[in-house]
């Protein structure tokens, strides 16, 4: 119910002070000159109050995007391999509109960002991926939908009407027999007395770096043969099995462990974080001859060679530690060998010789 009160000043001037009172709702006011925009707001305010909307647009104008992705963060335990993604991207998210309340943020603000984050020049000398971009995206998108649906911050998510990019086509970058086994025997060579070992358990495996180098020894299993990864991507434990060579070398790299530290892998001069491989492993790839492939590729070999064996995709994807199909559906071609007996088995079941 609203009602509108009439003050006069001692020089004649009218003003009108509206208040919309509704049961179960904290009583609204506003001053206006003109009667007809008090009527005007009047209904207004006692519509969004009625359909949900005017508290909302009032919040929406207390807090700025920073607060909102602060709260965020300080209501979810990211693992450190999440930080790496998720917390990075909404990091670079405040860095550029984190001043603007939530009021202000609109799609063509986002969209500027999301232009700008396409265009710039990474690390490597390339554009950043509409891929990592879509990441971006998500992670922020992630948040305003908890902002709309928890808190009550805000109406709608701006992110939810904006054009996203075309991702790219799934990296798929495996070593040939003959790669690998340069590139195996470049490992040997190497100066670094880890290096082969982490490369086989990366091969064997499909743990990412991060994985790898943050292993202890409290969790591997070298009886039963697994390990237990209890930070990963997306935030859940994983069981991975260790067989053959990787878990022969792994059981001869535990009887020379150093006792200072539960690390496998630790650094030589602060025992506490794992060691550095990155030159060691560069070097070895210039020794083997071989362009074109990053650390995160010896995962790519994992799946790769799952598939020409035959793994379903789900079963690469259980290896991988991946929740979907959906990222291990770029291996899909280097399983045709084995589609194609399954689809001939059925046909000479189904239809014989005829």
């Amino acid at each position: 119910m609203a009602t509108i009160e009439t003050r006069t000043t001692d020089t004649g001037d009218k003003s009108y002070r509206v208040k919309v009172r509704l049961k179960g709702y904290p009583a609204q006011s506003a001053t206006f000159d003109r009667l007809t925009d008090a009527k005007k707001w009047a209904a207004a305010t006692e519509s969004a109050i009625r359909e949900g909307r005017h508290f909302k647009a009032a919040e929406a104008k207390k807090h700025t995007l920073a607060d909102m992705i602060d709260r965020y963060l300080s209501g979810v335990n990211l693992s450190k391999e999440q930080d790496e993604h998720i917390g990075l991207h909404l990091r670079r998210w405040k860095d550029e509109i984190g001043f603007m309340v939530l009021a202000d943020v609109q799609a063509d603000t986002i969209t500027q960002v999301k232009d700008k984050l396409l265009n710039e020049t990474v690390r490597t000398g390339n554009k950043r991926s509409p891929t990592t971009v879509l990441k971006y995206m998500a992670s922020l998108s992630t948040v305003f939908t908890t902002a709309v649906n928890d808190w009550k911050w805000l109406e709608d998510s701006p992110l939810r009407t904006i054009k996203k990019p075309k991702p790219a086509r799934g990296r798929v970058r495996f070593l040939d027999d003959d790669e690998r086994q340069r590139f195996l025997n470049a490992c040997k060579d190497s100066s670094n007395e880890w290096l082969y070992l982490c490369v086989i358990l990366a091969l064997s495996t499909g743990m990412r770096q991060g994985e790898l180098m943050g292993l202890k020894w409290p969790d591997v299993n070298l009886k039963d043969g697994f390990i237990i990864l209890h930070e990963t991507k997306n935030g859940e434990r994983r069981r991975v099995p260790l067989a053959g060579h990787g878990l022969e070398l792994l059981r001869e790299h535990a009887k020379v462990r150093r006792l200072d530290t539960d690390l496998l892998f630790p650094g030589t001069i602060h025992t506490h974080k794992p060691i550095d491989l990155r030159k060691p492993f560069e070097n070895a790839l210039a020794a083997a001859e071989i362009k074109d492939f990053h650390w995160h590729d010896l995962r790519h070999c994992t799946a790769s060679y799952l598939a020409m064996n035959g793994a379903s995709l789900a079963e690469i994807a259980e290896v991988l530690g991946h929740k979907t199909l959906a990222m291990v559906k770029r291996y899909a071609h280097l399983s045709d060998g084995h589609v194609s007996n399954v689809v001939a088995s059925m046909n000479a079941k189904i239809f014989g010789g005829a």
